[in-house]
């Protein structure tokens, strides 16, 4: 995300430069570390100045991608839960909003270093209740011009898992747009990931979650229309394909020979008189 970075010399001494992401040239470039560090303990100084140049921050390509039980622990250290505390540069990585309105305070758009790219962006912010009363929380993003924008939640909320253990949910949802009040809302582009601590459907008031948002981009949305649509071939296909049979010869009804009937000799003598009728 782009902002401020670290840098880093051998010895592990860090000092924030203000970006890490443009081209290096060592030969061009001064690098503001400090080359002297004193020992906590006894203070003796120990002198840094003779070692080469560190290198600037993380290089290109490496991205901040953490699974939603990485997410979950990052919280926990947040809230000072079970005696964890946060890394030192986790605000790097997840800046923290405050403001009163928490994320809803402008349109996804302008919230710093998010982008259309199809990258993710994530945020630390309070949970505020919509209304005074009620644990409705706050999905509505004021100051905006366009209409009524809102967080819409689609789905369930599912259980985030740390050793076999919940500690936490996930909720996605998107953002819907009225032009018009009253209007047919409208379903945009903009995806947000949010977890929150606990084993409840809802976030308490006040405490901390983390908002993971990005923009779906258009392609995305086709690969998986795509996909579905090759799922319901291949199961059309395969209700329709009929099971291969080896041909058997029928069994024909062989006629069984007639049984001849069998006369005795006085039968015989009988049937060959015909008796004379005057």
């Amino acid at each position: 995300m782009a902002g401020p970075s670290w840098l880093f010399d051998p010895n592990r001494i860090a000092t924030k430069i203000r970006s890490a992401s443009g081209s290096l040239d060592a030969s061009k470039v001064n690098w503001k570390s400090n080359p002297s560090k004193s020992c906590p303990n006894c203070q003796y100084v120990i002198d840094n100045s003779d070692v080469a140049h560190a290198w600037p921050g993380l290089p290109r390509g490496v991205k901040f991608d953490p699974t939603d039980q990485e997410i979950i622990w990052h919280l926990i250290a947040k809230a000072g839960v079970e005696n964890l505390t946060p890394h030192a540069f986790i605000d790097e990585f997840i800046p923290t909003v405050h403001e009163s309105d928490g994320i809803c305070y402008t349109h996804p758009q302008n919230l710093p270093g998010v982008k259309q790219d199809g990258s993710v962006s994530h945020f630390f912010h309070r949970a505020i209740k919509a209304y005074n009363t009620g644990t409705r929380k706050r999905r509505k993003i004021h100051g905006d011009d366009c209409g009524d924008v809102r967080w819409h939640k689609t789905g369930r909320t599912k259980p985030v898992l740390l050793d076999g253990v919940q500690k936490g949910c996930k909720k996605i949802m998107v953002l819907y747009i009225s032009p018009v009040r009253g209007g047919k809302a409208e379903k945009t582009n903009w995806v947000m990931h949010q977890y929150h601590l606990g084993t409840g459907e809802d976030e308490m008031e006040g405490e901390y979650v983390i908002s993971k948002v990005f923009y779906q981009q258009q392609q995305q949305q086709v690969k998986v229309i795509e996909k579905s649509e090759e799922e319901e071939e291949d199961n059309i296909s395969d209700n329709n394909i009929i099971a291969k049979v080896d041909p058997v010869t029928p069994k024909s009804a062989t006629p069984e020979p007639r049984a001849e009937r069998r006369f005795s000799n006085y039968e015989s003598v009988q049937d060959s008189i015909i008796p004379n009728v005057e």
